[in-house]
């Protein structure tokens, strides 16, 4: 009984194949030496293909005018910038991999910090394009910062949380790249020493001539710590910053001050789910199945049915509110969300974000692709209808009922909305052809049972290669 008793509450490994440093540099620089996959080709094409469609419906849109959308006087923000909350909050899940578990050296983020970092950089770029293209004048885009300028009175609000958000996230972004560029280099290393010719010379500059000694990997981890410390703050900051877009308004379902940490957890919710979702198909498509273990999907199931309780709690505590308030006009915003004219909407929010991440509490759920696959897809749709719903439903019924109108998007917000997701995997895609999917480096510590980064791990493999 003892035996099958600790059978079953055994951690699963986090690194599968009794693989050896050569092994681990081997399968990891292995898609990146030789040539794309027919798979990883029609990927790209399909990819390139839906962001073609998106630059199409963005050109025209700018071309013809915002008339385009399906925005009204009484709804001025839809699709756009549901888009743009969405894709801030997907950026979300990598600082919180990298950063804060790199502080408290929790070993499953070996193989999927790599990756998730990545996604940060694209999903908050594809974040970035929104509010520029919801300008109408993007050309324009330029007088949202505050420089030296000739044009007079015109300047800056920085009462305006619409400014905010532009420092926000252009720092989260600064720093995202920057940490995410810093962990590259010492794989951007090794793929250095076992390349030939003009590559040799790319990969050389861009590894900044590491050489592998202790003070190197010294001030590199002092560097990765510092860069963690100053990102970890952003993971609150951020999507807190985004949530006073609404919080600060009189609109009914806006102005409340939950807004924050629900922003705030939602991104790290969906996050997790992007994150896991991707890994999965990396775990399949390029054969990871040794790196990318059980032990991994598990600690990131454990986090989406965490995150996913408490985004459940966000939900109840909104009506908890709107009902406490005793203002009629948030309660009929709440009663207007679940049964107005768009009410289907906020069903599909709740089933997906709240009932699909319970499932995982079943063992054959937790032990299945398929269903986490599903539960991961279900996931950020159903996050992206949360951001439909604050927005869309909230500002449909307005305070005078003559003002009241419906909202439907255009072929043309459906495009610009195809294209985010297109211009996603085609940076992916990229990024999984050029550069280093998984952590050669930390995999080996994983390899060697230690603690903390392996130089000497290092300097054996470039002997072995």
């Amino acid at each position: 009984m003892d035996t099958e008793a600790s059978i079953h509450v055994a951690e699963p490994p986090l690194l599968g194949g009794n693989k050896t440093c050569a092994e681990v540099t081997r399968d990891v620089a292995a898609p990146l030496e030789g040539k794309p996959t027919g798979m990883w080709w029609v990927a790209f094409l399909a990819a390139v293909t839906v962001l073609a469609l998106g630059v199409w419906s963005v050109w025209y849109q700018i071309a013809t005018g915002i008339g385009t959308w399906g925005l009204n006087r009484t709804v001025g923000w839809g699709f756009d910038i549901t888009n743009f909350v969405f894709w801030v909050g997907i950026g979300h899940a990598g600082t919180l991999i990298s950063a804060v578990l790199l502080l408290f050296r929790q070993k499953w983020r070996t193989s999927i910090n790599r990756s998730a970092e990545a996604m940060t950089i694209f999903a908050v770029i594809c974040a970035g394009l929104y509010p520029v293209i919801h300008m109408g004048r993007p050309w324009l885009a330029y007088w949202v910062f505050p420089y030296p300028n000739f044009r007079g009175p015109l300047w800056v609000n920085w009462r305006s949380a619409l400014l905010w958000d532009v420092f926000a996230i252009g720092t989260y972004f600064t720093i995202s790249l920057v940490f995410w560029y810093v962990g590259l280099v010492p794989d951007l290393a090794t793929l250095r020493d076992r390349a030939r010719g003009l590559r040799k010379k790319v990969l050389g500059f861009f590894s900044l001539g590491w050489d592998g000694s202790a003070r190197t990997w010294s001030r590199y981890e002092m560097a990765c710590v510092l860069l963690a410390s100053l990102a970890t703050p952003l993971v609150v900051s951020v999507h807190s910053v985004v949530s006073t877009d609404f919080a600060t308004s009189v609109v009914p379902g806006w102005h409340t001050t939950v807004l924050p940490p629900y922003f705030v957890i939602g991104a790290v919710f969906s996050g997790f789910a992007m994150v896991l979702m991707l890994m999965l198909i990396a775990r399949r498509v390029m054969r990871f199945e040794h790196y990318i273990t059980w032990g991994h999907i598990h600690a990131m199931c454990k986090i989406l049915v965490f995150t996913g309780s408490i985004v459940g709690l966000a939900y109840a505590t909104e009506l908890f509110v709107a009902w406490y308030s005793g203002s009629p006009y948030e309660q009929f915003a709440f009663a207007n969300r679940i049964f107005g004219p768009v009410g289907w909407s906020y069903a599909i929010m709740v089933l997906c974000n709240v009932v699909a991440p319970q499932l995982l509490w079943s063992r054959k759920v937790r032990n299945s692709i398929g269903w986490i696959f599903t539960i991961t897809v279900l996931v950020n749709v159903g996050m992206w209808f949360e951001r439909f719903v604050i927005i869309a439903t909230s500002l449909q019924r307005d305070y005078l009922p003559s003002a009241w109108s419906g909202y439907a998007p255009t072929l043309v917000e459906i495009g610009a909305l195809a294209g985010g997701f297109g211009l996603f995997f085609t940076l992916f895609l990229l990024f999984c052809r050029f550069l280093p999917m998984l952590s050669m480096f930390e995999l080996k510590t994983v390899v060697r049972g230690e603690t903390g980064h392996a130089p000497h791990a290092e300097s054996e493999e470039r002997r072995v290669a």
